[in-house]
């Protein structure tokens, strides 16, 4: 699987993704021209080469006349969607991103979609920006993005409406649910435009490097030169580890009860699960005093962490939660369906490289048919899994972990199931700090 690393160590903006995208080898030539199909009058854009805290990296940048217009999501759509210059892939990224940016315009201020008027976002230089990252992703043709936490930045900025605290409401809206980290530089480090993007590509986070081979580096610098650390986003670009695929990074929330009954607890596993926990279990201990408890354990991903520990503490009587980052290995998966005399039956076909597959049926399907028919439970699963090793598979060829098309399965929605081993918009220039 070939994915895409953005370490955003000083944060991340449109320009600044840009330029990564352009030193990662996105074509400039194609940038150009989906830029000039927008049909935006005296835009030109200009690519450099500079230097940020002693490192190389590239600076894009958006020449334009001077414009006073704040325009409404409506005109940014027409704008996009009378380009002919690009793909479907192209202009449905595009308008996503700028879909996030109205959407949580809309919410800190009040109003609705279709009334809120951008201000930065809806400048030339933001469209500009915004349409080059979706082509460049696009073009990029990589399977997953992973992302780092993100840094907001420190200190106040001045946007149309006022002086605001950094972040500032359309930019912590536009992350919430993203992980961020405190990096102590009284500046704007990541901008709404950067933030839009890294909510509308980014497939996962992760706080650490993932296991893999390296081939292509990135770096898009940012506007400002900063005395303590070099001002850029770091794109790597590469294939996953040997082995790749079977493991990954979770995180470990844990909690000891010792007052909780049966029923909250339940209630709260079930509250977890349902706002994406991973997996949720209990283990049986002895407390101080010699007092029975257990131990609340929920494995997540890492973005998931602060929704779940919000249910744990409304829920629960805890007065600290445990967190640690781990690794698991993890069977690759997929959905899958088998035939049966009873009618097909959903599941997850399940493999690791050199071995065979392994096929798991779904409890659901399986129960209704075990009532439809009246049959036990236990003879629905088997029907399943013997539904399954008659079918003519190729364990070798068919499930390799080089091939990542997954042409042995059926159905082709992942399935996430739950188990442990798995505007305003400112007025200084929208270019990075």
């Amino acid at each position: 699987m070939r994915i895409a690393y953005l370490n955003c160590a000083s944060g991340i903006s449109g320009d600044m993704t840009v330029a990564a995208l352009i030193d990662a080898g996105v074509d400039v030539a194609a940038l150009r021209a989906g830029i000039e199909s927008l049909n935006l009058p005296g835009v030109t854009i200009h690519v450099d080469e500079v230097m940020r805290g002693g490192f190389r990296a590239k600076h894009f940048r958006v020449e334009h006349p001077e414009q006073h217009a704040h325009r409404h999501l409506s005109d940014i759509q027409r704008i996009i969607n009378k380009s002919d210059g690009l793909t479907d892939d192209q202009r449905d990224l595009a308008l996503r991103i700028f879909g996030a940016v109205a959407l949580a315009e809309a919410t800190v201020h009040g109003t609705s979609i279709e009334k809120i008027h951008f201000h930065e976002v809806g400048a030339i230089d933001s469209i500009v920006d915004i349409t080059a990252a979706a082509i460049g992703f696009d073009l990029l043709g990589v399977d997953e993005i992973v992302c780092s936490p993100i840094p907001t930045g420190r200190g106040q900025v001045r946007i149309a409406h006022g002086v605001c605290s950094v972040p500032t409401p359309g930019t912590i809206e536009l992350l919430k649910g993203v992980p961020l980290v405190d990096v102590p530089v009284e500046a704007e480090l990541t901008t709404p435009t950067g933030a839009a993007i890294v909510k509308t590509v980014v497939d996962r986070f992760a706080t650490s490097l993932p296991e893999m081979t390296v081939d292509t580096i990135g770096y898009g610098a940012g506007a400002r030169d900063f005395d303590d650390r070099a001002n850029v986003v770091q794109l790597l670009i590469g294939e996953l580890a040997a082995e790749a695929g079977s493991t990954d990074s979770v995180m470990l929330l844990e909690t000891n009860l010792d007052d909780a009954t049966g029923e909250v607890i339940g209630y709260t596993k079930r509250a977890l699960l349902a706002a994406g926990a991973l997996d949720v279990y209990t283990t049986a201990i002895q407390m101080k005093k010699d007092r029975p408890g257990i131990i609340l354990s929920v494995i997540c991903n890492l973005e998931d962490v602060p929704a779940l520990e919000t249910i744990l503490f409304n829920e629960t009587s805890t007065f600290g939660i445990r967190r640690q980052s781990i690794q698991r290995s993890v069977r690759l998966r997929t959905a899958y369906t088998v035939e049966t005399d009873f009618g097909p039956i959903k599941g997850k076909l399940g493999w690791r490289p050199e071995e065979p597959a392994i096929f798991t049926p779904e409890y659901d399907d399986c129960v209704e048919i075990a009532k439809a028919h009246d049959l036990p439970l236990q003879d629905v699963y088997m029907a399943a899994k013997v539904a399954f090793l008659l079918e003519d598979h190729d364990d070798e060829d068919e499930c390799d972990d080089d091939d990542h098309d997954h042409d042995c399965a059926h159905d082709h929605d992942h399935d996430h199931d739950h188990d442990g081993g798995h505007d305003h918009d400112h007025d200084h220039p929208h270019d990075h700090g």
